[in-house]
């Protein structure tokens, strides 16, 4: 749940206007997704046998809304792997993994969807 005084204070860092009324500011779908996964980045990184501390990387990340985000709301967050790709690159072999997470509303209706594709560098065995 995004609180109003969690959303005032990203208001305040990002040096917006100040959120009006209950909605919430569209960063929170970025920051709602990523608390409500229930996933580390090195457990997500470890879904691909790939081990944090060698280096990941966010190569894309994108949003799209169905709705406007509000405070006090109930978020359910479901995602999934939805691609992991070997590729062969001047550097060497890495693999893009894109992953998209949703944000559900307490009425079922999917409110935001962000994917987010990560880099993760293979070292030479």
């Amino acid at each position: 749940m995004i609180t109003p005084d969690e959303n005032r204070l990203v208001f305040e860092l990002l040096g917006g206007n100040g959120p009006q009324s209950t909605e919430a500011h569209p960063l929170w779908a970025f920051i709602a997704t990523q608390r409500g996964i229930g996933l580390s980045v090195a457990e997500l990184c470890a879904l691909a046998d790939f081990d944090v501390a060698d280096g990941p990387m966010m190569a894309a990340w994108r949003v799209a809304f169905n709705g406007q985000l509000q405070t006090e709301v109930r978020y359910r967050v479901t995602g999934e792997v939805t691609s992991l790709v070997r590729k062969r690159g001047k550097s060497g072999d890495f693999d893009l993994m894109t992953f998209v997470e949703r944000l559900i509303g307490e009425d079922s209706f999917v409110v935001a969807e962000t994917t987010s594709t990560f880099v993760f560098p293979r070292k030479a065995r």
